[in-house]
């Protein structure tokens, strides 16, 4: 059973509607989302480009922009060093991009995410003074990689991080803490404490962008080129699933717009490969479709394809969009029979007793541990690790429920594990495969989590008679998107409607399509994918229902009707 809570922040709704010209609903809705004030409401409602923060407030960009100007002017050999994943390989293709477009004699590396492991490791440092490298420049990695950088350093090379992960810590036993900068030249991540950017949640590939447009502007390139670059900036805040808020959003929405109109040959062979029209390219398409073809050569081959298919063009483009497609395939099949197996696993024997999920597939690929720990969080809504058998002994992730912070119960069980790392929602873990069993004893036995905390919550913004939906409202409701995390698609809720039919259909029999009515006789039409079968048994046994639903409109043979799409019933 669901636990349903209805939203309740207070703000003049009247008020609001009426200064801005929308409905209040639609005011209750942005407050929300937590924006508050007529200037913030705004940006938020009409916010474009010009929203934008000006790069050279990020801490030590100047410093690096010189540094750049200096090996572009003099011909030395700069190597860009990103990561396996959407953002690793976006931040990659804008920093090779915007380098090379200044004239900089450039190349790149992307870690393998099995023998290398994530960032910079100390053999990629060797290989790139092996191969006369003089500057390495990072991206989604280096804030954490002090060690290794220090030997690049000891070889005579200078380094330029470029990353957006939380900067390393030493906690005191008074409660202080010892912020851990690695000992580059130049660290350019908006999470540093003296960092007086406005605006710290961009993703791997924005901080990236923001340092292509602060060297354009240092050359005399027109500000056009580098906002060509913001739609890699946007598909990867997408894809590294950051709050879609403040400037995030606004990437994201203007990058949006350039997506649709992309020139970019691997990315259009891919929309084709994936039967996806270029103009209605949205966060669905780059969080489900898109962006898991990407993350699948990182994960199962090398991101080296991904960002190879985004340097392409005519039948090579083509060609590497086919083996990226065919790939995300493969894992897609992969995830789906260690999904299975470690539901049976589950609900076959006393881990369905247990508060933490921790399952041990040795068989499985590394990489896919993550995925399949959050369908099993999904399933039983419980934090979920799922383990495999790696070189070292026993690797695996996690995947957390909103009242668990994953990384400080790891803390709690350091001495079983021999590596670990993440934040309160995910977390990665290696440890030795005699200590499995004692691993899932302990995190169980150290957990509070209640009966309540592993409930389902469902959010809903307002309970609202589906007799208020009309045309305007659903209009009016496309200025709040793009929508995602941070910035989650609306959600109403009304109780005591009527079903006066089911019909079920779809390839899978995964959909519903009902009509219902309201205590005053208001009918309309609902859509429902997911178990459609077990709604419709549910149904013939409950036709009251309570449901939560978002309004939209179905487009059917030229004619446009208004209907519901039901998320939840009860």
């Amino acid at each position: 059973m669901e636990r349903w809570v209805v939203l309740n922040k207070k703000s003049n709704f009247q008020e609001i509607g009426r200064k801005f010209g929308i409905d209040p609903v639609i005011a209750r809705l942005i407050r929300n989302r937590d924006v508050i004030g007529e200037e913030a409401i705004e940006e938020y409602l009409h916010g474009g480009i010009q929203q934008l923060h000006d790069p050279m407030k990020l801490k030590d960009m100047q410093v690096a922009l010189e540094l750049l100007d200096t090996y572009i002017r003099q011909g030395k050999h700069i190597r860009i060093i990103g990561d396996y994943d959407i953002d690793g390989v976006m931040s990659t293709y804008i920093l090779l991009q915007g380098l090379q477009q200044v004239g900089a004699r450039v190349d790149t590396r992307i870690p393998n995410r099995i023998t290398d492991g994530y960032g910079l490791n100390e053999s990629l440092v060797q290989q790139a003074h092996d191969e006369g490298v003089e500057l390495i420049l990072t991206c989604d990695n280096g804030i954490a990689a002090a060690q290794q950088i220090a030997v690049a350093k000891k070889l005579g090379m200078q380094v330029i991080v470029t990353d957006h992960h939380e900067v390393p810590y030493e906690e005191h036993a008074d409660g202080s803490r010892t912020y851990l900068l690695p000992p580059a030249d130049a660290v350019i991540n908006p999470k540093q404490k003296e960092c007086s950017y406005p605006f710290d949640g961009l993703c791997g590939a924005g901080v990236a962008y923001k340092l292509v447009c602060a060297l354009y502007d240092w050359f005399g390139i027109p500000q056009e080129k580098g906002l060509e670059l913001l739609q890699y900036a946007a598909f990867a805040t997408i894809g590294d699933v950051m709050d879609l808020q403040g400037e995030n959003r606004v990437i994201v929405k203007e990058g949006l717009k350039l997506l649709r109109k992309t020139s970019n040959q691997g990315l259009l062979a891919l929309m084709q490969q994936c039967t996806i029209d270029p103009e209605q390219v949205d966060v669905y398409h780059i969080g489900f479709v898109l962006g898991p073809c990407l993350n699948a050569s990182g994960r199962l081959d090398t991101a080296k394809r991904a960002l190879s298919m985004l340097c392409a063009s005519g039948e090579e483009a083509y060609r590497l969009a086919g083996d990226l497609k065919a790939l995300n395939d493969s894992r897609k099949e992969l995830t789906l029979k260690g999904t299975e197996e470690a539901i049976r696993m589950v609900e076959e024997s006393s881990l369905m007793q247990d508060r933490v999920l921790v399952v041990y597939l040795p068989e499985c690929h590394e990489s896919l541990a993550g995925i399949i720990a959050g369908r099993l969080r999904e399933r039983f809504h419980k934090p979920s690790f799922v383990l495999t058998r790696s070189e070292e002994g026993v690797k695996g992730s996690g995947r957390s429920i909103e009242a668990y912070s994953m990384y400080e119960e790891l803390c709690r069980c350091r001495e079983l594990l021999t590596k670990f790392g993440g934040h309160p929602m995910a977390a990665g873990i290696s440890l030795k495969e005699g200590d499995v069993v004692h691993f899932r004893k302990k995190i169980n036995g150290n957990c509070t989590l209640t009966e309540r905390d592993l409930t389902e919550k469902v959010t809903i913004d307002l309970v609202m008679p589906i007799a208020y939906v009309n045309r305007s409202l659903i209009s009016q409701m496309e200025l709040l998107q793009p929508f995602g995390k941070g910035n989650t698609k609306p959600l109403f809720a009304q109780k005591n409607l009527t079903v006066l039919g089911v019909r079920i259909f779809g390839k899978n029999r995964n959909v519903a399509k009902l009509q219902i009515k309201d205590e005053h006789g208001f009918a309309m039409d609902g859509v429902y994918f997911g178990e459609a079968e077990q709604l419709a048994a549910y149904v013939s046994q409950h036709p009251v229902l309570s449901l939560t639903y978002y309004p939209g409109i179905n487009s059917y043979m030229g004619r446009d009707t208004l209907q519901i799409t039901i998320q939840n019933y009860q």
